[in-house]
């Protein structure tokens, strides 16, 4: 009898605005994710710190508030949801380590709503309007590849888009796709031009890290006008040969479901063998922070 092929994953990306009152974020998250299930998703991803509008905008410390403990009320409602729906869940929460101790941590839910793993944002902006560092503690669980039911889920964060290392240790793990859950808009007062460029340079980096690490990206971006941050939306997914599968709009809430054939990985593997030639002799010098003449 001829083996039973695996379904292909479905992932999901949901792309929202967000509200002042973290419960009604909260309750939009749950029901575009039954949503998304409904229409066939099997792996559903929610935007950086969806739970609040983006409040890294300021410096102030009676926003700390926002933070909740993992685990904690949110990561046991989602564990329902991810169970209710079966579906692998990766959610990005403020995360209360301790008084004084706080993280930018997205946590991977399996289908039947346990927890396989965390990511606490390892690379920290410092930006006008994205005055993190200010909020968040570096993290310190390193890169991970994170095994579940529907794939093996690497999981970074927003920033983290941006640094090609994070992304080859993350898929040297074994990670079939690239998560990135991300808040990312254009500052006020910015010409077109800059801002078209600006969304370019986003979108060609993180289907670089497609391309040079053969796996699957996909990126989960906020939308709308949140104070002086107008968020661009334009969530994606990306095959392992940098192609963009699907792409949300930049001005609306939307639910993407993208269909992705794991088969790509090895076939685009095969044809460009960049794990195969890479010069890991060579590479020690790549831990120094600048290499001095």
């Amino acid at each position: 009898m001829a083996k039973k092929k695996t379904p292909n994953p479905v992932v999901g990306l949901v792309q929202m605005t967000c509200a002042p009152d973290p419960a009604k974020n909260l309750k939009k998250a749950i029901s575009r994710i039954g949503e998304a299930a409904k229409q066939g998703a099997t792996i559903v991803c929610l935007q950086e710190l969806f739970a609040s509008q983006y409040f890294c905008q300021t410096e102030d410390t009676a926003l700390f508030k926002l933070a909740e403990p993992i685990p904690g009320e949110t990561t046991q409602t989602l564990a329902r949801v991810a169970r209710k729906h079966k579906v692998v869940l990766i959610a990005s929460l403020f995360e209360r380590r301790t008084a004084g101790l706080y993280h930018n941590t997205a946590v991977i839910f399996d289908q039947d709503g346990s927890v396989v793993g965390k990511y606490r944002k390892m690379h920290i902006p410092d930006d006008p309007l994205y005055y993190e560092k200010f909020y968040f503690t570096p993290g310190d669980l390193g890169f991970r590849v994170h095994e579940t039911t529907r794939g093996n889920c690497g999981v970074l964060v927003c920033w983290d888009q941006w640094f090609p290392e994070a992304a080859r240790l993350t898929a040297l793990q074994g990670a079939q796709f690239l998560f990135y859950p991300t808040a990312i808009g254009w500052l006020p007062g910015e010409h077109a031009a800059m801002n078209e460029a600006q969304h370019s340079a986003w979108e060609t980096a993180q289907r670089a890290h497609a391309i040079a690490n053969g796996v699957f990206v996909v990126a989960v971006n906020r939308v709308g006008l949140e104070g002086q941050l107008q968020f661009w939306g334009q969530s994606f997914v990306a095959d392992p040969f940098g192609r963009i599968l699907a792409r949300a709009s930049a001005d609306s809430e939307e639910t993407l479901l993208v269909e992705c054939d794991l088969s790509l990985i090895e076939q685009t593997r095969q044809n460009w063998p960049f794990l195969r030639d890479r010069r890991i002799d060579a590479y020690a010098p790549i831990t120094q922070r600048l290499i001095e003449p």
